[in-house]
């Protein structure tokens, strides 16, 4: 019996395209009300992996970006600090000479980031590095190819070997959703990945078609509902890629609490991943709290 089928006897698929749909359709009635309640939004930002990806990055530019996330303590003492950094790798030792502020997870993207097409040996090296220069959290991403071609074997043991070097830091594992084309897919890389041992799983890079996200969130906050029963472990989930908006991110979390429930609602277990997005968060907590529209473009 291959792993796939080992999956699909252990993880059945119960969810369809139509349910997903209804359930979101549902939810966004509800999402003017969160957007409009100052602890779910403060609660969105402090889940906010603030990130930089960027060909151009540098040292220089780096450090200020992690400064940025010390200034914001003094300036906005009011409010609970983003929930991660996540930058290149080859950064991690920033973290341990510039960041000050406690709480704040330190991640790096790692694994041949985005593509994930390298060797699985440089894969488990760069992430290893990673930790060991400063780095608290990885992000690796699937070999999607594989997924694709019904090879689930290889991603089972890409993010096992991965996780086995990492066995006190949070693994996130990323499955390139808009890519994998079928609720089936994302379902069952979802459980591989859970499988292996993932802390974490995530929707994309930002790099690739983001495709339907919501559904994607709908499929996989179902599958950690169901490992979490089997496995008795909880995992958390991370949308990322194309989510610019404290509207936008509102519906995440209405997704996340409804499925998962209102103790997932917390750095720990949930974060989304944006470069975009905390100015947006920012402006709406600061509109919340002083009762008029308000705009920062602090980040």
């Amino acid at each position: 019996m291959s792993l796939l089928d080992e999956l699909k006897a252990k993880y059945p698929l119960t969810i369809s395209q139509k349910e997903a749909d209804d359930f979101v359709a549902g939810l966004k009635a509800k999402q003017q009300e969160y957007y409009n309640n100052a602890a779910v939004q403060q609660t969105i930002f402090s889940c906010i992996d603030l990130t930089t990806l960027k060909q151009t990055d540098s040292k220089k530019s780096v450090t200020a970006f992690v400064e940025k996330v010390n200034q914001f303590a003094k300036d906005y003492p009011m409010y609970t600090n983003v929930g991660g950094i996540c930058v290149y790798p080859n950064f991690s030792e920033i973290y341990k000479s510039t960041l000050k502020v406690a709480g704040v997870n330190k991640a790096v993207v790692a694994g041949g980031f985005p593509s994930s097409q390298t060797f699985k040996e440089i894969k488990v090296l760069e992430s290893k590095m990673a930790v060991e220069a400063g780095a608290t959290e990885v992000d690796i991403v699937i070999p999607v190819g594989e997924m694709l071609g019904g090879n689930v074997e290889q991603v089972f043991d890409e993010v096992k070997s991965v996780k086995a070097v990492l066995p006190n830091n949070h693994l996130k594992v990323i499955l390139e959703t808009g890519v994998l084309t079928n609720i089936e897919t994302i379902w069952y890389a979802s459980v591989a990945a859970m499988e292996a041992g993932a802390d974490f799983i995530k929707t994309s890079t930002g790099k690739e078609q983001q495709g339907d996200m919501q559904t994607a969130a709908y499929v996989m906050c179902s599958a950690i509902k169901a490992y979490r029963e089997k496995s008795g472990r909880n995992v958390g989930f991370k949308p990322a890629g194309g989510i610019r908006t404290a509207l936008d991110a509102t519906l995440f979390y209405l997704i996340v609490e409804t499925l998962l429930g209102k103790e997932q609602m917390k750095a720990e277990l949930f974060r989304i991943g944006a470069s975009s997005l905390a100015n947006s968060s920012l402006s709406r907590m600061e509109t919340l709290r002083l009762g008029k529209e308000t705009e920062v473009k602090y980040f």
